[in-house]
């Protein structure tokens, strides 16, 4: 299995654990400062730190999203998150990272798991993955004192932001209890606007991150459990000669119902 950050195991902050910020040329390369893993073949940089051995039991789907969904969802939402059993979490946007965070939380035994997203059928899929509870957000008031409904009018422990746009880290703003934290997960693009006025005296954690992927043999273990299942999340499969009717499934996920998609390899063996 490729990991999604590469790692010289030797530099400053690799050996602090933070993969993504390898300073000899590693870190988070693929797709975005050397060319992706959509081809043929591929050069992996630091195989010898990036690769993993994986049990001949776990399918391929299970090992695409342990390259880089699951433990993006796990510690950059979860662990950063601070999810711990008995707590309230609210995971916003319930896409591959969402959900990955969903799975990974269950580790932790929290009280509740509250899905929030504007798509009924994703929300639906997160139910059979285990949320104690969906809430639909096309109505950000409406959503919003549902929440506190459920939450005793407290607000959450734990806000998992999974989208990456300036209106669901607002929402996570607002949903969050006292000493409580919001985990941004999402990939943001834009600047938000960040309610310091009303977050320090409510004793409000915020944290961010870009996913190193040092808990990929913890996880690696999970699978091999079979505690979690996020092959689950693998909806569509395309050839690689198929790859731009995929972006366009991909590109329009909620009319397709579509959650991951999974590209395979059709290259002729000579």
């Amino acid at each position: 299995m490729i990991s999604c950050v590469c790692a010289c195991g030797k530099c400053y902050y690799c050996k602090k654990g933070i993969y993504a910020h390898c300073e000899d040329e590693g870190g988070w390369i693929f797709g975005h400062l050397i060319d992706g893993m959509q081809a043929e073949y591929l050069r992996v940089p630091h195989a010898d730190n990036t690769l993993y051995h994986t049990p001949e039991d776990l399918s391929d789907e299970a090992l695409v999203m342990l390259s880089d969904i699951l433990p993006t969802g796990y510690e950059i939402g979860v662990l950063k998150g601070k999810v711990e059993p008995g707590c309230s979490v609210a995971i916003i946007g319930s896409g591959p990272v969402g959900l990955a965070a969903l799975l990974t939380a269950q580790f932790y035994s929290p009280a509740k798991l509250i899905m929030v997203d504007l798509d009924d059928n994703r929300l639906e899929t997160a139910l059979s993955f285990g949320a104690t509870h969906k809430v639909n957000s096309s109505d950000p008031e409406k959503a919003i004192k549902e929440i506190y409904d459920l939450t005793d009018g407290r607000g959450v422990d734990v806000a998992i932001e999974a989208v990456g746009i300036p209106a669901t880290f607002d929402f996570c703003q607002k949903i969050i209890g006292v000493d409580g934290t919001v985990a941004n997960c999402g990939v943001h693009g834009k600047p938000v606007e960040f309610d310091l006025d009303k977050l320090w005296i409510r004793n409000i954690n915020v944290t961010t991150g870009l996913v190193s992927t040092n808990t990929t043999p913890q996880l690696l273990k999970a699978l091999e459990s079979h505690k979690i299942e996020p092959e689950k999340l693998v909806t569509h499969y395309f050839k690689l000669s198929e790859i731009e009717k995929a972006y366009e499934v991909f590109g329009k996920a909620a009319d397709h119902h579509a959650i991951k998609v999974i590209i395979e390899n059709d290259i002729s063996e000579s």
